[in-house]
């Protein structure tokens, strides 16, 4: 390439993000390159001050301005019954669901075994305690529906029966492959209305 090298550097750290191709990022380079004066600065300070001010959450570990976060500080949810998800994103997509006033709890990934993830990469003992400590009566398992999504509910499932506590899994609504974040309102309503036992 004929770019010079800075060009080049920027573009290489943009493709790093998740979904940016070698065309996007360099899309984007020359986009910020040729941006009004203080753009890119407000874009830089908004991600400084994101990094800075956001917290993990100590109950759910949610992305959160305070500790505990809005969810689990909120008294009138129904503390009982607790969702598992993925990721602080699929957190944020089942929040928008009106039908569902549980607690929630962020896993931080999916058992991958072939991508060296396994239970101790995941939060599934800090689950296991919570589902003790909280008297939790409903876990469900809102994993994506995929292979990873559907390892790790097993797992927990597998986890979690020995506890007496009821196991559900969303139900229909969401494709198999498909990620939770991107998936509308009434799909996620639908998946948690169709919920079922498992094991």
């Amino acid at each position: 390439m004929n770019r010079p090298e800075p060009i080049e550097r920027m573009i290489e750290s943009l493709r790093k993000l998740p979904g940016i191709g070698p065309k996007m990022a360099e899309r984007m380079s020359y986009y910020m390159l040729n941006a009004r004066p203080g753009e890119i600065s407000e874009i830089i300070n908004s991600i400084t001050e994101a990094r800075e001010s956001i917290k993990v959450c100590s109950v759910c570990f949610n992305m959160s301005e305070h500790d505990p976060c809005r969810f689990c500080s909120d008294a009138s949810r129904e503390s009982e019954v607790l969702c598992v998800v993925e990721t602080p994103q699929d957190l944020l997509a089942i929040s928008h669901v009106r039908n569902y006033n549980g607690m929630y709890f962020v896993l931080g990934g999916a058992l991958s075994p072939l991508d060296g993830v396994g239970p101790d990469e995941i939060r599934s003992k800090e689950l296991i305690n919570r589902l003790k400590k909280d008297k939790i009566k409903e876990l469900i398992v809102a994993t994506d529906a995929d292979s990873k999504g559907e390892t790790t509910a097993l797992f927990l499932a597998e986890q979690t029966k020995p506890l007496g506590i009821k196991v559900t899994r969303l139900g229909y609504g969401l494709p198999f492959g498909g990620d939770l974040e991107y998936a509308d309102e009434i799909t996620l309503e639908r998946a948690l209305e169709g919920r079922r036992e498992m094991l």
